[in-house]
């Protein structure tokens, strides 16, 4: 049983009665010192006409860091995209549209429900979207300013790879402040990030608990478990993503430690990468295609699809391993193929990823304010350019000596 907000206000109304007037944060008044959670995913387009509009955004900022193409190339790429997505979204999935947005919610609400128990008001989480107005960065960061927040903790939840996906979230996010900052003194006073949940004990216990319960409810009675095999998709990755971490290693990681908890089990087990298959960039293999094919020629019956590089359905999940179990139907008619969902807003997890944001909201609640004047930062970087220009003569000589 969810409480719905009213019932939440309700109770928290009770509480301050209760504890003669005083709420959780009587020493503000204006409510400072209160931290919104920013829980931050891709969003997705629910109609197709957006659909171009997104596959731009999304290049410009994931393709732009590791492709070498020009910026020109973005709107008719992005149509083409949506051209050939057209194909896929309108005939074979019948006006598709993603529950995405509607899981994220849940997830939002849920982990707020967790954080409010513990921290009561003080704490309220916000999702913002990548790709999807009215929830972009900028829309929702004016937002949590507008109700009084001065402490933020940055919680990229959708996908569980790395500094690269969640690196976007932040850029955004900066972009954002920027606009919104205030001439000599910033409103935010406090800031927190969760990379990545990666190397979290309990998701990895749950990921190989759904895989080990959905194999015994629906195919331990027609499969021995050396012909059960299991591909653990991962977020695709680029190999060479000019500079940046791309989240390979997180990933293996991730795969690795399901892989320990059901290889004594069920011996035939590998990665799949969920890739975008973007030209001229080298990806993560095997893929998800690719693994299933390899998997069945090493005598696997059954194939149960499991994400683990996602937290939340989207068209990857769905749409994408949906059409790679159709190809494999076609070759393969005898295999019985199991198409898992993600932890979605399954309580323990919603449990658990409240849990990984405590310790950071308690850091920004003990953590002296920031006092951060984004006017000085322009003139610390010309003071800094005029130091280097005299200092250094004199030294570069010394320097050379060292090496030498």
């Amino acid at each position: 049983m969810v409480a719905s907000p009213e019932k939440l206000q309700q109770q928290t109304v009770n509480e301050t009665l209760e504890s003669g007037g005083h709420t959780h944060h009587s020493h503000s008044p204006e409510g400072g010192d209160r931290v919104a959670v920013l829980l931050m995913g891709y969003g997705e387009v629910e109609s197709y006409e957006d659909f171009a509009n997104y596959n731009e955004q999304a290049l410009n900022l994931l393709t732009a860091k590791f492709a070498p193409v020009p910026l020109w190339i973005y709107p008719p790429l992005a149509k083409l995209l949506a051209m050939f997505d057209l194909h896929e979204w309108d005939h074979q999935h019948d006006h598709f549209i993603s529950p995405h947005n509607a899981i994220f919610e849940q997830q939002r609400a849920g982990i707020e429900q967790h954080l409010q128990e513990k921290w009561g008001e003080r704490v309220k989480v916000f999702k913002a979207f990548n790709f999807c107005a009215p929830f972009l960065p900028e829309q929702v960061l004016t937002q949590v300013k507008a109700e009084g927040f001065d402490k933020i903790l940055i919680y990229p939840l959708l996908v569980v790879d790395s500094i690269f996906t969640s690196g976007i979230a932040v850029e955004q996010v900066n972009k954002a402040l920027t606009l919104l900052s205030d001439s000599s003194q910033h409103w935010v006073q406090g800031q927190r990030y969760i990379p990545s949940f990666y190397n979290e004990p309990e998701y990895i216990d749950l990921m190989a608990q759904m895989v080990e319960e959905k194999i015994r409810q629906d195919l331990a009675v027609a499969h021995l478990p050396s012909q059960t095999a299991i591909v653990l998709m991962n977020h695709g990755c680029p190999h060479k993503a000019k500079g940046f971490t791309s989240g390979i290693d997180e990933s293996q990681f991730l795969y690795e430690r399901v892989r320990e908890k059901l290889i004594h089990r069920y011996p035939l087990i590998s990665v799949g990468w969920l890739n975008h298959q973007t030209p001229l960039i080298d990806w993560t293999q095997p893929n998800a295609d690719l693994a299933a094919k390899n998997l069945i020629d090493l005598g696997a019956t059954a194939l149960v699809f499991m994400p683990i590089g996602f937290a939340t359905e989207n068209h990857e999940t769905l749409l994408d391993v949906d059409h790679i179990i159709h190809g494999l139907r076609r070759k393969h008619p005898e295999v019985t193929y199991v198409q898992m969902p993600c932890v979605n807003d399954r309580p323990e997890f919603l449990k658990m990823a409240a849990t990984w944001a405590d310790p950071q909201i308690a850091a920004l609640f003990e953590e002296q304010a920031l006092a951060v004047n984004p006017q000085l930062a322009v003139e610390q970087a010309k003071a800094h350019t005029h130091d280097h220009h005299h200092g250094h003569d004199g030294h570069s000589h010394d320097d050379d000596h060292h090496h030498h």
